[in-house]
């Protein structure tokens, strides 16, 4: 077994696309159709992802996901056929890790479940690291192993996908990555043309390290080709 997966969604039929997929690649899978069901399986075991829909008959997925958030740090993917730009950032704001749209590509679910799985049952540090185990770039210090950063001596919180962002931006200043290299080096897979996500995280990034996240002087916009750590002044 590769791992345990919830999958929360009222459409018996998008359940049941998503669980036979998953079991094709060895994946044990729990089906859920409201958040009354998922925090009772969620309860009563351990799982290694959650996939969750936006609309339930009883609840808000987004609610839902904050609430597995704060008791876990498990990858959630929330699956939605709700795309605009506000959503996806309401959906990564609870604490979500990535958002795929309805209608989907099978394919294109297991790969995103494929990469947040392996990202997050890595154990061994990733790429090149200044000073050991230490990075320290203007005002930002991260500590690899510990995944902690601290911004002008002061410790701020972030998700796992915003410290991998950000992480990789400090380890090469000045250098632009795109929004499609960001994506396919901290998610492990193709962006399948969905880069909003990537923007997404970047705001929620700005709000936490910036000191005027809407004038960014540390991760930057290049425009019309993405991102870059400058390390501020």
């Amino acid at each position: 077994m590769r791992g345990r997966i919830l999958v929360v969604d009222d459409d018996a039929a998008i359940r049941e696309v998503v669980r036979l997929n998953l079991e094709a690649e060895g994946y044990d899978v729990t089906s859920a159709e409201s958040v009354e069901r998922a925090r009772a399986a969620f309860s009563g075991g351990r799982f290694d992802m959650a996939i969750l829909d936006v609309m339930l008959p009883d609840g808000d997925g987004f609610e839902l996901a904050r609430a597995l958030r704060e008791s876990s740090d498990l990858p959630i993917m929330m699956l939605s056929a709700r795309d605009t730009d506000v959503d996806k950032a309401v959906g990564l704001g609870v604490g979500a890790d990535d958002y795929l749209t309805k209608p989907f590509s099978p394919l294109e679910l297991v790969a995103r479940v494929k990469a947040h799985l392996r990202r997050y049952t890595a154990t061994a540090p990733h790429g090149s690291v200044a000073h050991g185990q230490l990075l320290e770039a203007g005002p930002i210090a991260i500590d690899v192993l510990r995944r902690s950063v601290a911004v002008r001596g002061v410790n701020v919180e972030l998700t796992a996908t915003e410290f991998d962002i950000l992480r990789m931006l400090v380890e090469q200043p000045m250098r632009v990555f795109t929004k499609a290299q960001i994506y396919e080096r901290v998610w492990g897979t193709e962006s399948f043309g969905d880069l909003s996500t990537v923007q997404v995280h970047v705001r929620r990034l700005r709000t936490k390290i910036e000191e005027h996240p809407e004038e960014p002087r540390l991760v930057t916009t290049v425009w019309g080709i993405g991102y870059r750590f400058e390390g501020g002044s």
